[in-house]
């Protein structure tokens, strides 16, 4: 990359972050499972270390969420600094509150391993303390994962719709999808419909998180009015003070 301009490689940077955001979360929840959907963890097979891993996969989902945010805002703040402000706060909020849900599943690892093997271990209180982990991270997930990250990506779509950094088509799919993802979880809050639908309009946002990081890797900005301004941030130098 030593040959590629400071625009150039800011946009593969986050082009492979919003990737990694795609190929971290959706394993991570498949390997929650036997804490989140079999409904006896504590006294099942061992699966710890299958739980474990997707704990490990969280933090990397929250890494990737952060750097999205970190390397994309020298470049979006030219459009508009507060909203480019607001969605490096909005993923902040997002990254916080999938790592609670991380953690309430791998509480449950821990009250399993402290339980195995003992009578407690089909104590219905203990039982309820399970369900009650499972439902933190079922509430994380819908407020993270789900409510803000629609909001997140509502703004950034917003931002390089308006400066043309990426295909319109692209950028119109984000904030399409992201205001609809945050409407489908409104709506899930208030118990309109459960989860099946709620995946199901939650594709375009994938969609649009997919096509933006593939268009960032493989075909960068696209020039317009913020690229020809010079950014020290993304230059790769911060300017020497004045005086």
């Amino acid at each position: 990359m030593a040959n590629l301009s400071a625009l150039r490689r800011t946009a593969i940077i986050a082009g492979v972050f919003y990737l990694a955001t795609e190929i971290t979360s959706i394993p991570a929840l498949l390997l929650y499972q036997p804490v989140l959907r079999d409904g006896n963890y504590l006294t099942a097979a061992d699966a710890d270390n299958r739980v474990l891993l997707g704990g490990f996969l969280e933090l990397l989902l929250v890494v990737a969420c952060i750097g999205s945010a970190v390397t994309l805002y020298p470049v979006v703040k030219r459009q508009n600094h507060s909203i480019a402000l607001g969605y490096v706060c909005g993923r902040l909020l997002e990254s916080a509150i999938i790592v609670v849900g991380a953690v309430s599943v791998l509480v449950a690892v821990s009250l399993r391993q402290d339980l195995s093997g003992t009578a407690d271990a089909g104590n219905p209180a203990v039982a309820a303390i399970e369900r009650s982990l499972v439902a933190i991270h079922d509430w994380t997930f819908l407020l993270g994962p789900s409510w803000v990250l629609g909001f997140n990506s509502f703004l950034l779509a917003y931002l390089v719709y308006r400066s043309g950094l990426v295909p319109r088509a692209i950028a119109v799919l984000g904030m399409s999808g992201g205001a609809l993802v945050t409407l489908s979880a409104t709506a899930m809050l208030f118990g309109v419909y459960g989860q099946g639908v709620h995946t199901v309009l939650a594709l375009p946002v994938f969609a649009w998180e997919v096509s933006f990081a593939i268009w960032l890797i493989v075909k960068g900005f696209r020039p317009s009015a913020i690229t020809a301004i010079r950014s020290p941030e993304v230059a790769g130098h911060t300017p020497l003070p004045l005086g």
